[in-house]
C-alpha cells in the first residue's frame, strides 16, 4: 500500500511540476510573437489566443492604441495546419480568434487578421535591400470593426485567394 501511495503522490508531484512549465511555455510564444506601440495589449491577446489549441499557426499579434481606441492585427500560417481543415473549421478558427481579441480588452475597437504563405521568389532573385521581393503572400485577410464581431470571415471585408479559397474548400493539411 505504501507503494501505491508513494507512485500516487510521484505522479501528482511530476503532474503540479509540469503545470509551470506548460505555462511557461505558452508565456514564451506569447511574448514572442507580440509586438506594436501596445504591446502590453498583444502580449494579454497573445496569451487569451494561445490558451487552446489552433489548427492555423498564429505567428504575430500587434496591437496599436490610438488616443483611447485599440488596433489589433493577426497574423496566421496558410502552410502546415495542425490537421486537415475545411471551410466550415477555417472559419470557425478565424472567427474565434478575431471574438477573442475582442474579448481581452474593451477598447479594441478593431481586429484585421492575415493569413499568408510563403512567396516563391524564383532562382536568383533578391531577396534583401531595395529590390527585394515579397517573402510572402495574403491568401485570406479581414477587417473587422467590433460592430461586425458577430461574422469576422462573412463581412464585406474579407478578401480571398481564389486558389486558397478553393483548397480550403476541398480540406487542406495546409
Amino acid at each position: 500500500m505504501r507503494k501505491v501511495i508513494s507512485l500516487i503522490g510521484a505522479g501528482a508531484a511530476l503532474t503540479l511540476g509540469l503545470v509551470p512549465m506548460l505555462a511557461t511555455a505558452a508565456d514564451y510564444r506569447a511574448e514572442g510573437r507580440s509586438t506594436g506601440g501596445d504591446r502590453a495589449t498583444a502580449v494579454r491577446v497573445a496569451h487569451a489566443l494561445l490558451a487552446r489549441p489552433l489548427d492555423l499557426q498564429l505567428t504575430r499579434v500587434r496591437c496599436e492604441r490610438v488616443g483611447g481606441a485599440g488596433f489589433c492585427g493577426l497574423t496566421l500560417s496558410g502552410v502546415k495546419f495542425r490537421r486537415r481543415v475545411e471551410l466550415p473549421a477555417f472559419r470557425g478558427e478565424v472567427d474565434g480568434l478575431v471574438r477573442g481579441a475582442f474579448a481581452v480588452d474593451a477598447t479594441i475597437v478593431e481586429v484585421d487578421l492575415w493569413v499568408t504563405v510563403p512567396a516563391d521568389a524564383g532562382e536568383g532573385a533578391v531577396v534583401s535591400g531595395d529590390f527585394a521581393l515579397p517573402s510572402s503572400r495574403t491568401v485570406f485577410a479581414t477587417t473587422v470593426p467590433r460592430a461586425l464581431a458577430n461574422a469576422p470571415s462573412e463581412n464585406a471585408n474579407v478578401f480571398w485567394d481564389p486558389t486558397f479559397r478553393s483548397k480550403i474548400a476541398r480540406g487542406s493539411s495546409g
